[in-house]
Protein backbone atom coordinates (compact mmCIF):
# COMPACT_ATOMS: atom_id res chain seq x y z
CA UNK A 1 0.00 0.00 0.00
CA UNK A 2 1.53 3.48 -1.04
CA UNK A 3 0.10 6.78 0.00
CA UNK A 4 -0.20 10.00 -2.75
CA UNK A 5 -0.12 13.80 -2.13
CA UNK A 6 -1.55 16.01 1.13
CA UNK A 7 -4.66 14.23 1.37
CA UNK A 8 -3.07 10.68 1.18
CA UNK A 9 -5.06 8.87 -1.37
CA UNK A 10 -4.37 5.23 -1.10
CA UNK A 11 -2.70 4.03 -5.02
CA UNK A 12 -1.78 0.79 -6.19
CA UNK A 13 2.11 0.04 -7.20
CA UNK A 14 1.39 1.24 -10.82
CA UNK A 15 0.70 4.71 -9.69
CA UNK A 16 -3.65 4.48 -9.91
CA UNK A 17 -6.03 5.06 -7.32
CA UNK A 18 -7.28 2.57 -5.37
CA UNK A 19 -11.40 0.89 -4.77
CA UNK A 20 -11.14 1.50 -1.54
CA UNK A 21 -13.65 3.04 1.23
CA UNK A 22 -10.55 5.37 2.19
CA UNK A 23 -10.16 6.85 -0.80
CA UNK A 24 -14.26 7.95 -1.44
CA UNK A 25 -13.60 9.93 2.06
CA UNK A 26 -10.36 11.66 1.04
CA UNK A 27 -12.32 12.19 -2.11
CA UNK A 28 -14.99 14.08 -0.08
CA UNK A 29 -12.95 15.68 2.26
CA UNK A 30 -11.19 17.00 -1.14
CA UNK A 31 -14.01 18.68 -2.88
CA UNK A 32 -15.29 19.85 0.39
CA UNK A 33 -11.56 21.44 1.24
CA UNK A 34 -11.98 25.22 0.73
CA UNK A 35 -8.11 26.05 1.78
CA UNK A 36 -6.73 24.02 -1.66
CA UNK A 37 -9.86 25.69 -3.79
CA UNK A 38 -11.18 28.67 -2.95
CA UNK A 39 -13.78 32.00 -3.79
CA UNK A 40 -13.80 32.42 -7.41
CA UNK A 41 -11.66 29.18 -8.23
CA UNK A 42 -14.24 26.59 -6.70
CA UNK A 43 -16.22 27.96 -10.03
CA UNK A 44 -19.15 29.71 -11.14
CA UNK A 45 -22.75 29.27 -8.49
CA UNK A 46 -25.40 29.96 -6.74
CA UNK A 47 -25.35 31.10 -2.60
CA UNK A 48 -25.19 27.60 -1.03
CA UNK A 49 -23.87 26.01 -4.05
CA UNK A 50 -20.55 25.02 -2.00
CA UNK A 51 -21.49 24.87 1.17
CA UNK A 52 -21.47 20.99 1.07
CA UNK A 53 -20.91 20.66 -2.62
CA UNK A 54 -18.10 20.10 -4.53
CA UNK A 55 -15.87 21.93 -6.52
CA UNK A 56 -17.33 22.39 -10.21
CA UNK A 57 -14.98 20.27 -11.74
CA UNK A 58 -16.73 16.93 -9.93
CA UNK A 59 -19.62 17.35 -12.62
CA UNK A 60 -17.39 17.09 -15.56
CA UNK A 61 -15.51 14.48 -14.36
CA UNK A 62 -18.18 12.04 -12.92
CA UNK A 63 -19.99 12.44 -15.99
CA UNK A 64 -17.33 11.19 -18.22
CA UNK A 65 -17.08 7.64 -19.37
CA UNK A 66 -14.01 5.65 -20.51
CA UNK A 67 -13.22 2.60 -22.80
CA UNK A 68 -11.29 -1.10 -22.08
CA UNK A 69 -10.67 -4.03 -24.31
CA UNK A 70 -11.83 -7.15 -23.30
CA UNK A 71 -9.40 -10.08 -23.88
CA UNK A 72 -11.86 -11.38 -26.14
CA UNK A 73 -11.63 -8.60 -28.36
CA UNK A 74 -14.88 -6.55 -27.68
CA UNK A 75 -15.07 -3.03 -26.17
CA UNK A 76 -16.07 -2.29 -22.60
CA UNK A 77 -17.98 1.57 -21.68
CA UNK A 78 -17.39 2.17 -18.01
CA UNK A 79 -19.39 4.78 -16.65
CA UNK A 80 -20.92 5.90 -13.81
CA UNK A 81 -24.66 4.41 -13.79
CA UNK A 82 -28.33 5.55 -12.15
CA UNK A 83 -30.21 3.05 -10.78
CA UNK A 84 -33.83 4.13 -10.53
CA UNK A 85 -34.88 1.73 -7.96
CA UNK A 86 -33.35 3.13 -5.04
CA UNK A 87 -31.84 6.53 -7.02
CA UNK A 88 -28.43 6.02 -6.06
CA UNK A 89 -25.51 5.91 -8.47
CA UNK A 90 -22.93 3.22 -9.21
CA UNK A 91 -20.13 2.18 -11.46
CA UNK A 92 -21.26 0.30 -14.34
CA UNK A 93 -19.18 -1.56 -17.20
CA UNK A 94 -21.49 -2.57 -20.30
CA UNK A 95 -20.68 -5.07 -22.98
CA UNK A 96 -22.50 -6.68 -26.46
CA UNK A 97 -23.12 -10.25 -26.46
CA UNK A 98 -24.70 -11.47 -29.17
CA UNK A 99 -26.25 -8.50 -30.16
CA UNK A 100 -27.55 -7.62 -26.79
CA UNK A 101 -25.98 -4.91 -24.86
CA UNK A 102 -25.25 -6.25 -20.83
CA UNK A 103 -24.84 -3.62 -18.32
CA UNK A 104 -23.26 -4.76 -14.74
CA UNK A 105 -22.25 -3.27 -12.14
CA UNK A 106 -18.74 -3.21 -11.71
CA UNK A 107 -17.93 -4.53 -8.22
CA UNK A 108 -20.14 -8.07 -9.25
CA UNK A 109 -18.36 -10.69 -10.44
CA UNK A 110 -19.54 -10.99 -14.01
CA UNK A 111 -17.60 -7.44 -14.43
CA UNK A 112 -14.82 -9.08 -12.93
CA UNK A 113 -14.63 -11.68 -15.64
CA UNK A 114 -15.61 -9.54 -18.18
CA UNK A 115 -12.35 -6.96 -17.06
CA UNK A 116 -9.66 -9.43 -16.42
CA UNK A 117 -7.21 -9.00 -18.62
CA UNK A 118 -8.69 -5.98 -20.88
CA UNK A 119 -6.88 -3.27 -21.95
CA UNK A 120 -7.31 0.34 -21.59
CA UNK A 121 -8.43 2.09 -24.25
CA UNK A 122 -9.17 5.18 -23.77
CA UNK A 123 -11.90 8.19 -22.18
CA UNK A 124 -14.54 10.21 -23.46
CA UNK A 125 -16.20 13.92 -22.34
CA UNK A 126 -19.49 13.60 -20.78
CA UNK A 127 -22.55 15.20 -22.59
CA UNK A 128 -23.23 19.14 -21.27
CA UNK A 129 -26.53 18.77 -23.45
CA UNK A 130 -29.02 16.41 -24.11
CA UNK A 131 -30.34 13.59 -21.54
CA UNK A 132 -29.31 12.62 -17.78
CA UNK A 133 -28.73 9.31 -16.82
CA UNK A 134 -31.85 9.77 -14.42
CA UNK A 135 -34.64 9.81 -16.81
CA UNK A 136 -37.93 10.11 -15.15
CA UNK A 137 -36.68 11.46 -11.60
CA UNK A 138 -38.65 13.97 -10.20
CA UNK A 139 -36.77 15.66 -7.57
CA UNK A 140 -38.56 18.46 -4.91
CA UNK A 141 -37.90 21.92 -4.73
CA UNK A 142 -35.16 21.20 -2.19
CA UNK A 143 -33.29 18.99 -3.44
CA UNK A 144 -29.30 19.91 -4.47
CA UNK A 145 -29.90 23.68 -3.21
CA UNK A 146 -33.00 24.36 -5.71
CA UNK A 147 -31.16 22.29 -8.54
CA UNK A 148 -33.33 19.45 -9.88
CA UNK A 149 -31.97 17.01 -12.15
CA UNK A 150 -35.17 16.98 -14.31
CA UNK A 151 -35.00 20.54 -15.45
CA UNK A 152 -31.26 19.38 -17.53
CA UNK A 153 -33.44 16.49 -19.07
CA UNK A 154 -33.17 17.72 -23.01
CA UNK A 155 -34.07 16.14 -26.28
CA UNK A 156 -30.72 15.26 -28.36
CA UNK A 157 -30.98 17.81 -30.34
CA UNK A 158 -31.14 20.65 -27.79
CA UNK A 159 -28.72 23.21 -27.81
CA UNK A 160 -29.67 24.35 -23.67
CA UNK A 161 -27.76 23.31 -20.94
CA UNK A 162 -28.67 19.91 -19.76
CA UNK A 163 -27.01 16.32 -20.16
CA UNK A 164 -25.01 14.29 -17.57
CA UNK A 165 -22.50 17.24 -16.62
CA UNK A 166 -25.02 19.00 -15.32
CA UNK A 167 -27.22 16.61 -13.97
CA UNK A 168 -24.02 16.10 -11.83
CA UNK A 169 -23.44 19.29 -10.49
CA UNK A 170 -26.79 18.79 -9.26
CA UNK A 171 -25.91 15.73 -7.24
CA UNK A 172 -22.32 16.81 -6.59
CA UNK A 173 -24.08 20.15 -4.32
CA UNK A 174 -24.05 17.96 -1.31
CA UNK A 175 -21.98 15.36 -1.20
CA UNK A 176 -22.10 14.57 3.12
CA UNK A 177 -22.17 11.25 4.00
CA UNK A 178 -25.39 11.84 5.09
CA UNK A 179 -27.02 12.41 1.69
CA UNK A 180 -27.82 9.45 0.20
CA UNK A 181 -27.40 10.17 -3.57
CA UNK A 182 -24.21 12.41 -3.44
CA UNK A 183 -22.41 10.11 -1.38
CA UNK A 184 -23.00 7.54 -4.12
CA UNK A 185 -22.16 9.44 -6.35
CA UNK A 186 -18.54 9.19 -4.83
CA UNK A 187 -18.38 5.56 -4.27
CA UNK A 188 -19.22 5.28 -8.19
CA UNK A 189 -16.53 7.54 -9.18
CA UNK A 190 -14.08 6.50 -7.02
CA UNK A 191 -14.54 2.91 -8.04
CA UNK A 192 -14.61 4.22 -11.76
CA UNK A 193 -11.19 6.29 -11.47
CA UNK A 194 -9.30 3.45 -10.39
CA UNK A 195 -10.71 0.95 -12.64
CA UNK A 196 -9.94 3.69 -15.92
CA UNK A 197 -6.67 4.42 -14.37
CA UNK A 198 -4.62 7.69 -13.11
CA UNK A 199 -4.86 9.70 -16.52
CA UNK A 200 -8.85 9.63 -16.30
CA UNK A 201 -8.95 12.20 -13.83
CA UNK A 202 -6.92 14.68 -15.19
CA UNK A 203 -7.85 14.35 -18.96
CA UNK A 204 -11.55 15.46 -18.10
CA UNK A 205 -10.42 18.21 -15.49
CA UNK A 206 -7.83 19.77 -19.12
CA UNK A 207 -11.30 19.83 -21.14
CA UNK A 208 -11.48 23.57 -19.77
CA UNK A 209 -9.63 26.48 -19.26
CA UNK A 210 -12.92 28.43 -17.61
CA UNK A 211 -14.65 27.55 -13.79
CA UNK A 212 -11.64 27.41 -12.35
CA UNK A 213 -10.55 23.94 -13.55
CA UNK A 214 -6.66 24.87 -13.63
CA UNK A 215 -6.43 25.69 -10.22
CA UNK A 216 -8.77 22.55 -9.41
CA UNK A 217 -6.50 20.22 -11.39
CA UNK A 218 -3.63 21.39 -9.28
CA UNK A 219 -5.03 21.22 -6.17
CA UNK A 220 -5.99 18.02 -7.22
CA UNK A 221 -2.43 17.04 -8.05
CA UNK A 222 -0.91 18.12 -4.95
CA UNK A 223 -3.95 16.24 -2.96
CA UNK A 224 -2.90 13.00 -4.59
CA UNK A 225 -6.17 12.49 -6.32
CA UNK A 226 -4.02 12.41 -9.65
CA UNK A 227 -0.02 12.79 -10.43
CA UNK A 228 1.89 15.46 -11.76
CA UNK A 229 3.22 12.91 -14.83
CA UNK A 230 -0.89 12.03 -15.65
CA UNK A 231 -1.78 16.14 -15.32
CA UNK A 232 0.86 16.36 -18.04
CA UNK A 233 0.31 13.51 -20.11
CA UNK A 234 1.07 14.65 -23.73
CA UNK A 235 -1.85 14.54 -25.33
CA UNK A 236 -4.24 15.91 -27.93
CA UNK A 237 -8.17 15.07 -27.78
CA UNK A 238 -9.83 14.00 -30.64
CA UNK A 239 -13.20 15.21 -31.73
CA UNK A 240 -16.74 13.19 -31.14
CA UNK A 241 -17.84 12.70 -35.08
CA UNK A 242 -21.73 13.55 -35.38
CA UNK A 243 -22.87 10.07 -35.16
CA UNK A 244 -21.14 9.33 -31.42
CA UNK A 245 -21.94 12.55 -30.29
CA UNK A 246 -25.81 11.83 -31.28
CA UNK A 247 -25.67 8.37 -29.41
CA UNK A 248 -23.92 9.88 -26.51
CA UNK A 249 -26.24 12.75 -25.86
CA UNK A 250 -28.63 9.75 -25.01
CA UNK A 251 -27.01 9.28 -22.02
CA UNK A 252 -28.00 5.78 -22.30
CA UNK A 253 -24.88 3.04 -21.23
CA UNK A 254 -26.53 1.08 -24.22
CA UNK A 255 -25.94 3.87 -26.62
CA UNK A 256 -22.66 4.86 -25.55
CA UNK A 257 -21.63 1.57 -26.56
CA UNK A 258 -22.26 1.88 -29.87
CA UNK A 259 -21.11 5.12 -30.12
CA UNK A 260 -17.69 4.19 -28.79
CA UNK A 261 -17.43 0.98 -30.71
CA UNK A 262 -17.51 2.79 -33.83
CA UNK A 263 -14.66 4.99 -33.22
CA UNK A 264 -10.85 4.74 -33.68
CA UNK A 265 -8.99 3.67 -30.85
CA UNK A 266 -5.46 3.57 -32.53
CA UNK A 267 -2.36 4.49 -30.41
CA UNK A 268 -4.03 4.44 -26.56
CA UNK A 269 -5.04 5.46 -24.27
CA UNK A 270 -7.39 8.32 -26.51
CA UNK A 271 -9.55 11.32 -25.01
CA UNK A 272 -12.47 11.86 -27.39
CA UNK A 273 -14.18 15.47 -26.83
CA UNK A 274 -17.86 17.07 -27.92
CA UNK A 275 -16.30 19.58 -30.95
CA UNK A 276 -18.48 22.25 -29.42
CA UNK A 277 -15.88 22.82 -26.42
CA UNK A 278 -12.63 21.17 -27.49
CA UNK A 279 -10.89 24.19 -28.36
CA UNK A 280 -10.67 24.77 -24.39
CA UNK A 281 -8.29 21.70 -23.54
CA UNK A 282 -5.77 22.58 -21.92
CA UNK A 283 -2.00 21.07 -22.93
CA UNK A 284 0.83 19.84 -21.00
CA UNK A 285 2.46 23.23 -21.52
CA UNK A 286 -0.37 25.27 -19.77
CA UNK A 287 -1.00 22.61 -16.83
CA UNK A 288 3.57 22.52 -15.92
CA UNK A 289 2.99 26.61 -16.20
CA UNK A 290 -0.19 26.39 -14.15
CA UNK A 291 1.67 23.87 -11.45
CA UNK A 292 4.89 26.17 -11.53
CA UNK A 293 2.91 28.65 -10.75
CA UNK A 294 0.18 27.46 -8.06
CA UNK A 295 0.27 28.89 -4.81
CA UNK A 296 0.01 25.05 -3.35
Amino acid sequence: MAFRGSFRFDVTPYGDLSDSPTNVESLRSLWLDRSLVNGDNLGPGDPGDFDHGAWHVACHLVAAGGVRRAANGRLLWLEVSHDARNDEYYASVSARADRVVRTERLDSEDSSRLLAGSTLLGFVEGNSVGHISARGVRDTVDRFNGCPRQQFDRDADSVDDGGKVWEHWCTTRDIRASHVTGASVLRAYTMLVATLGDRFVAAVARGRRDYGHPEQLCAMVVAGLTSKASATWVATPYGLPPAAQRLLLEARPSDALTAVEALSWEAPPRYYMFPRRISRWSDAAAVSAALASSAH
